[in-house]
């Protein structure tokens, strides 16, 4: 399994353009992506224990631990690492209130920032940062 894996809603615009900006600031490559509706990311969720067909979250992937929602979030922040690193400080405020903000902009992102057909295809030069 590959470390730092970033799995999302691969037919969200709000999810796609955060992917975009995340391969933008991520200067070291640490990060992995996958679309929460392919197979291996199925089978990668089920291996820790979450229900694929409950997930509408993105899922960070990290030394064999599983994140979700503002966690995901904060921990991908961190591993990138810079500037971005000082949003990790957010994890001093309660999960129950980061997450309740997570989910409310979940739950609208389709009506707000639109929806695919299909999940995004990486260009070549960006193939190798996306499991199947």
């Amino acid at each position: 399994m590959p470390t730092n894996l970033v799995l999302f809603d691969g037919v969200c615009n709000l999810c796609n353009h955060s992917v975009q900006l995340l391969l933008k600031i991520d200067s070291k490559k640490k990060l992995v992506f996958g679309s929460l509706q392919s197979e291996k990311a199925k089978s990668l969720l089920t291996d820790h224990g979450i229900d694929p067909n409950q997930m509408n979250s993105i899922v960070f992937l990290k030394e064999e631990k599983a994140y979700t929602e503002s966690d995901a979030v904060l921990h991908i922040c961190k591993t990138i690492g810079g500037v971005w690193q000082i949003a990790y400080l957010f994890i001093l405020i309660p999960r129950f209130i980061r997450d309740a903000l997570y989910r409310f902009i979940a739950r609208h992102r389709y009506r707000w920032f639109g929806k695919r057909e299909s999940c995004m295809l990486p260009s070549p030069e960006l193939k190798n940062r996306f499991i199947d």
